[in-house]
């Protein structure tokens, strides 16, 4: 049995918002298996438990780069808020953008390689790179990027320094950088329902007769009336329907309008979205979490020793 830190409840209470013992059980049921203890809280407590899930906790800023139908999104993390703030690792951040967008490299080590100088450090971009870790004193690197190039215009929305949106389109400016703006706060996974991914589908679904097996096993303890298999399997699909309108940009109702959906706010602006990019700082990683009575121990012992 795998121990239950209280760091991995503080974690899982992070991510969900569920009450603490719930987290601690959940995470002693699926045997510290963070993920899958997120699904037994979902399938435990509904929606409530989800609704914090896109909190992030590792640190960096998402910068953006537009010039005519090229462009570029990318992140670059570091350590800790306070150098998001810092205006060397800012500048450095939108000058990698620009490179991305002008000198189409194929990867992180490509992008490194380009030309590029800053605060004295270069003749290369990871060079100026090295250098800031060495001033501020703070990893920092490049996570991912997109370039974005061709006949297809581009709008972009950068919401501070953590959310950044780039959607391709064809049509009217204002309604494009409309649904940047929508983007950046629905966080849509597809254009369409038909493109969500078949692995977060079958995720929902599993999550759904999970929950429906939890309240069948309720019922039946409390000798209430239980739901034929064919109302449950209904009302399962049913739940996978609405996860799939509400994840899908077209289909989500449009914030700054919620009697319309997107779909009819660009139908009605006559504009087609073509695709788009959503970057949130961090999205994926696990921020390393300090226990700091151990370090103290550890600490106080090694002067012992000393």
């Amino acid at each position: 049995m795998a121990a239950i830190t209280a760091s991995m409840v503080a974690e899982l209470r992070a991510k969900t918002d569920a009450p603490m013992m719930e987290c601690k059980k959940a995470l002693t049921e699926a045997e510290g298996n963070l993920d899958k203890a997120e699904e037994i809280l979902r399938v435990k407590l509904g929606n409530k438990a989800g609704k914090a899930a896109a909190r992030i906790t590792a640190e960096g800023v998402v910068a953006a780069s537009i010039q005519g139908t090229t462009g570029a999104l990318l992140e670059v993390n570091c350590e800790t808020d306070f150098v998001t703030k810092n205006e060397s690792f800012l500048a450095l951040a939108k000058a990698a953008a620009d490179l991305v967008a002008k000198g189409n490299p194929a990867d992180v080590a490509a992008l490194g390689a380009l030309p590029y100088s800053q605060d004295g450090f270069g003749p290369t971009l990871e060079d100026v790179r090295k250098g800031l870790i060495g001033k501020i004193g703070e990893n920092m690197s490049f996570r991912r990027f997109k370039r974005f190039s061709g006949d297809t215009k581009l709008a972009s929305y950068l919401h501070g320094t953590r959310i950044g949106v780039v959607v391709e389109y064809q049509g009217d400016d204002a309604a494009a950088k409309d649904v940047a703006m929508h983007i950046a706060a629905m966080k849509p996974v597809a254009l369409a329902s038909s493109d969500v991914p078949a692995e977060l589908i079958e995720k929902e679904r599993n999550v759904a007769t999970a929950k429906a097996a939890e309240d069948r096993k309720v019922a039946e303890a409390a000798g209430k009336p239980v739901q034929s298999d064919e109302i449950v399997n209904k009302r399962i699909e049913g739940g996978v329907q609405k996860y799939l309108k509400e994840v899908s940009l077209f289909n989500q109702p449009f914030v700054k309008n919620d009697k319309q959906t997107v779909e009819q706010m660009l139908k009605a602006a006559n504009t087609t979205v073509k695709g788009f990019t959503l970057y949130v700082v961090g999205e994926g990683i696990e921020k390393k979490v300090d226990d700091f009575a151990a370090e103290v121990a550890a600490q106080v012992a090694a002067a012992k020793g000393a």
